[in-house]
């Protein structure tokens, strides 16, 4: 996916995605963190904001989802507000909006008006409900979406409220990743057909698709309806976290037999282990390994299982994770305008991806997109 024809290609820009021009009409959530993502990518992203603002109120300065943007403000309630936004769209290849179903529609900027006007769009659609079903059109947020999926419910320990999982199973991992695969896949169509297309992404579609592993596991009798009781949920003794004598923790998923030797063996109770084969005494195993590591501090723990394939790690906290070792070599973090970061994600052989610029701030890029992409309308007009 190179240059589009679209004029030409901000030098500045690499990644995959150079040359690629998308739209992305302003909201909060897993819409900000796919269009991120296709900015990282090397799109040109182009973030249509409201004046005055709106969303979480997060400080600009500071909003990392919107990193290698640029912004535009675009009143879409005033009387050339859709026309201005229709003439970015005449010159891009994705168009990216979360908003309710049938608002878009409502305020002008539909697909039918975008196809009017550029036939080979792609057009995102991200919502929580999708565009149809009863839910559709009411609100809600990534906690709802998971509820409904059985996502939270599979997570958290037995007997207590299931464990909220911050907002990276919905909004991003279901939401904002399903957006970035069907733009990509309909963008893929729309070069080869010139036909462009609308992709719906709802976060209760992407997150029930995450749990097909699951759904085929239950199907075959290997996975129990129930939070804690379960290889992979916490319910196993050796694939859960475990206390230090500091008040840290250690992560542990020894599930192969060899993985798990070489865990008890460093752990120190190779010898005693009650039988990892019998979910009758995982109680047992459970309070043994939790005994032995209360012994120790997670820096001491961590030392020991180092290097090896016990498959143990420590449980880091945000502020730490970027000076993990192997994290820091990789360059899994970054620190750019002064703010630590994730860097770009995946990774390229020929087209490497990096953040080219801080989060955009509102307005601040409309005379620099009224020249790159030949919209003049976006200037003020003179008094």
């Amino acid at each position: 996916m190179a240059v589009t024809g679209n004029g030409n290609r901000d030098a500045s820009r690499s990644g995959p995605l150079a040359g690629v021009r998308v739209v992305e009409l302003a909201g909060i959530g897993p819409g900000p963190f796919a269009a991120m993502l296709l900015a990282d990518l090397g799109a040109d992203v182009v973030r249509v904001d409201r004046p005055g603002g709106g969303g979480l109120a997060v400080d600009p300065a500071y909003d990392i989802t919107n990193r290698g943007k640029r912004s535009v403000l675009v009143d879409l309630k005033s009387a050339d507000g859709p026309a201005r936004v229709l003439d970015l769209v005449e010159r891009a290849d994705v168009l990216v909006e979360g908003f309710r179903p049938g608002v878009a529609e409502r305020l002008g900027v539909g697909p039918a008006e975008c196809h009017a006007r550029n036939p080979k769009l792609v057009y995102g659609r991200m919502t929580g409900w999708g565009q149809d079903g009863p839910l559709a059109e009411t609100a809600g947020h990534d906690i709802a979406y998971i509820a409904v999926t059985g996502a939270l419910g599979m997570i958290g320990k037995a007997g207590e409220p299931p464990a909220v999982p911050a907002n990276l199973v919905g909004d991003y991992a279901g939401g904002s990743l399903y957006l970035v695969v069907g733009v990509l896949a309909a963008l893929h169509h729309a070069r080869a057909t010139g036909a462009g297309q609308v992709v719906d992404a709802a976060i209760v579609d992407g997150t029930a698709h995450l749990t097909a592993m699951i759904h085929g596991m239950m199907a075959a009798g290997g996975w129990q309806d129930r939070r804690g009781a379960n290889l992979l949920d916490g319910g196993c003794p050796f694939y859960g976290t475990y206390e230090t004598s500091d008040g840290g923790y250690m992560a542990v998923g020894a599930l192969e037999q060899q993985f798990y030797d070489t865990f008890t063996e460093l752990l120190g109770i190779g010898d005693r282990a009650p039988a990892r084969k019998d979910p009758a005494r995982w109680g047992e195993l459970r309070e043994a390994v939790a005994a032995r590591f209360r012994t120790r501090t997670r820096e001491e723990w961590t030392a020991v299982f180092e290097g090896t394939d016990a498959c143990v790690a420590p449980v880091l906290s945000l502020r730490e994770a970027p000076g993990h070792p192997h994290l820091a070599a990789r360059g899994t973090f970054t620190d750019f305008g002064g703010i630590v970061q994730p860097a770009p994600a995946p990774r390229f052989s020929a087209t490497p991806a990096r953040v080219t610029s801080g989060p955009a701030l509102p307005g601040a890029d409309t005379e620099s997109v009224a020249a790159d992409w030949d919209v003049p309308a976006l200037l003020p007009k003179e008094a």
